[in-house]
């Protein structure tokens, strides 16, 4: 997290505070202005929240803000300012690091555990994964493109994308998605269902590509295979 990233969204949060009248509990949402008010302190609170900072001091972000507005002389050097901003980061950043060994010490518990029930099969990768419905269909390449439903879940069961939930089955090319998914596809035979559980080296690893998975996240994944695309009706 780069200070400028901090000091803008700090800015930001405190231009909406700023805005409302500190003696008044209840603020009014309804003009549009009000609502993409309450609307961007509600995103960048979310944002603040998730980079460890949720214990900001309000009301002196809304001082900074009101003496930036109001042109006056700021009560704290920009010497100060810095080191305070370079406090959070790395707090931020060792809070972080914590998460994420946490993380990674769950997900490797979870596969140990796994591993042990009747009928999940592990992978030399440590990719596990266990037939839900077998069939006796073709299997793909890594070359082909493949018509799959899924439902991608965290080990604590909550759902993060789901294919099957919108009702609409998705076309990938077999290379193109994360390795845990490029190995579990080519196992796999058209019309199987299998249950997926790739541990995070074979998914997302130290990434976290969106708030819903956390870095160093096991995913579980329940995958079809309807069918391998015909590469000629492909390139029509």
């Amino acid at each position: 997290m780069k200070q400028h990233r901090l000091a803008a969204a700090v800015a930001l949060v405190g231009l909406v505070l700023a805005g409302c009248d500190a003696q008044t509990s209840e603020v009014e949402l309804k003009t549009p202005a009000q609502k993409a008010s309450y609307g961007i302190g509600l995103n960048m609170g979310k944002s603040l929240s998730q980079e460890g900072l949720d214990d900001l001091d309000s009301k002196a972000v809304a001082l900074g803000i009101e003496d930036a507005i109001g042109k006056k002389e700021q009560k704290l050097k920009d010497e100060e300012l810095s080191e305070a901003f370079a406090f959070l980061q790395k707090r931020a950043e060792e809070r972080m690091a914590k998460l994420n060994e946490e993380s990674a010490a769950a997900g490797k518990k979870f596969l140990e555990e796994n591993g042990k029930k009747e009928g999940v099969v592990t992978t030399e990768s440590g990719l596990q994964y266990e037939v839900i419905k077998k069939t006796d269909g073709a299997q793909p390449k890594a070359t082909d493109v493949v018509t799959v439903h899924y439902e991608g879940k965290l080990t604590d069961g909550s759902v993060f994308d789901s294919s099957i939930e919108r009702g609409s089955p998705i076309d990938l090319p077999v290379s193109g998605v994360i390795p845990g998914w490029v190995e579990g596809l080519q196992l796999m035979h058209v019309g199987e269902k299998y249950k997926l559980y790739i541990p995070s080296e074979l998914a997302y690893g130290a990434q976290s590509p969106s708030p819903a998975i956390p870095a160093n996240s096991v995913l579980v994944f329940d995958l079809e295979l309807l069918a391998i695309k015909d590469p000629a009706a492909s390139a029509e």
